[in-house]
């Protein structure tokens, strides 16, 4: 049994909110890059080069890449023979959180009822979900949530015999009807399967997932290229003002589900797509 005294966990998050929200994950950078080439507008182009520029100043000056700094979502993987000490570990997650948007000086976006609105001070708390895993170690990942994209997320309670078609269609209507708001070129997160809670779970969950990877399930890699290539063809462009590049990846993961139905949830992202994994 290895113990893992929840301080660390407090301390390793706080470190993770600053750096999530002022670079970009690698495989981001690589994307962003790539699509910065193959854009063929030219209203496009300038568009990526406007959020090229935006991301050196971030990096340079130490500001936000955004200033919706998002809602802490945190995916905690706890290894069954680690014994965490010290305390409690959602208060040390929140508290990392606390101490990450304070000390790093980052917008305070969440309130604590979600009727009367008063704004918590220190974009706590933070949205956990929890998984016991083989092992020793614990592995935290990260992903602050905007809502220009959040709101435009879907679940479709689809029929089986919607099949491929239905599968698609909700996808695409989905990215449609988000357009512009949703600050594109967009990550699209894709769950299919489980139920109404677990497909929407998946699909957040596949955002964190390296943009570029493809699933190693053959009808589902299938699935997130043609998808990639048909969210291209609607021609919304960056920021939405037309274009070639509309998304940067289609991430797709799915779950065993009841005779009856064919959930489906699409959880839509900026193109930040902010995540960040520490292992300890």
């Amino acid at each position: 049994m290895r113990e893992i005294p929840v301080q660390t966990i407090t301390d390793q998050i706080e470190k993770m909110c600053i750096e999530v929200n002022h670079f970009l994950s690698e495989d981001m950078k690589k994307a962003l890059d790539r699509a910065t080439i193959e854009e063929e507008s030219d209203l496009g182009k300038g568009i990526f080069k406007q959020l090229q520029e935006n991301l050196r100043i971030a990096g340079e000056d130490m500001i936000p890449i955004c200033q919706d700094t998002g809602m802490a979502v945190v995916f905690l993987e706890v290894g069954q023979d680690v014994h965490l000490t010290g305390g409690d570990i959602e208060e040390a997650v929140n508290a990392g959180v606390s101490a990450g948007y304070t000390n790093g000086y980052l917008r305070k976006s969440v309130v604590g009822d979600p009727y009367e609105r008063v704004n918590t001070g220190d974009n706590t708390p933070a949205v956990i979900h929890y998984s016991i895993v083989p092992g020793d170690k614990v592995k935290i990942t990260l992903a602050p949530k905007g809502f220009g994209s959040e709101n435009m997320s879907r679940v479709f309670m689809l029929k089986p015999a919607d099949g491929m078609a239905g599968i698609e269609n909700a996808i695409l209507t989905a990215v449609k009807d988000a357009g512009p708001n949703a600050c594109p070129p967009m990550v699209i997160g894709v769950g299919i399967g489980g139920t109404f809670e677990k497909c929407a779970l998946m699909a957040k969950q596949a955002l964190t997932r390296p943009v570029g990877s493809r699933s190693d399930i053959e009808w589902v890699a299938d699935l997130e290229k043609r998808m990639l290539d048909r969210i291209n063809e609607t021609g919304i462009g960056p920021g939405g003002l037309g274009g070639k590049i509309t998304a940067l990846g289609v991430n797709v993961n799915t779950y065993p589900t009841h005779i009856a139905g064919l959930p489906v949830a699409v959880n839509i992202c900026c193109h930040v797509n902010r995540h960040i994994s520490v292992e300890i």
